[in-house]
């Protein structure tokens, strides 16, 4: 995980903008259930190869993902239900962005498959290490925030470069293939933490 080592560091910007947002009536499940559909938009727009309103639509998941949980903790309302919301919801978002852009023809349906299993057993490994008792396992080398990040870097690239990079290989199949590989390594990380905990 990359990108989430920077959260603490952006604290003083994300708190004003929750507090602002809770005041105008925003709550931590109505942003969580604006990310989701974000991301339904997301994966409609990559569907039909409109890279840069996918694009638009991941930033929009991104930041409705990452501010629900600010405004619970602003709100002092932090609890298991919000975040059992959460992990629900960011799951069918990570689904309907990937599918979308397989399905659609941005890449190959194979690399696609690759990639949405990765990041679905990645996912799995790090609450099903809480469910045995270990606690939520967060860590590996690609997580949720990275995998948006490369996919608003990819996103934008693939709308310049909307055809095969080499042979049939898109700009998208490559960022497919980087979730693929990083993912399933991240999944075996996260088994071996809690196996090891175990």
């Amino acid at each position: 995980m990359t990108v989430d080592n920077f959260r603490p560091h952006v604290q003083w910007i994300v708190n004003p903008v929750a507090k602002t947002m809770s005041r105008i009536g925003f709550t931590p499940n109505g942003c969580s259930v604006i990310a989701l559909i974000a991301a339904f938009a997301a994966g409609t727009a990559f569907y039909y190869e409109a890279a840069l309103i996918g694009v638009i639509g991941v930033m929009l998941n991104a930041f409705f993902d990452g501010i629900d949980g600010a405004i619970a903790r602003v709100n002092g309302t932090e609890g298991l239900k919000g975040d059992f919301l959460d992990h629900v919801i960011d799951r069918y978002a990570d689904i309907f962005i990937i599918t979308g852009i397989f399905a659609g023809g941005l890449a190959s349906p194979f690399i696609g498959v690759f990639a949405l299993t990765s990041v679905l057993m990645s996912s799995y490994l790090g609450t099903q290490a809480q469910a045995v008792g270990v606690g939520r396992i967060y860590g590996g080398i690609l997580g949720r925030a990275d995998r948006l990040l490369l996919l608003i870097i990819f996103g934008i690239a693939a709308a310049f470069i909307p055809g095969a990079v080499y042979a049939t290989f898109t700009v998208m199949d490559a960022m497919l293939l980087i979730f693929g590989v990083l993912g399933h390594i991240t999944a075996l990380q996260r088994f071996h933490s809690a196996w090891e905990q175990l």
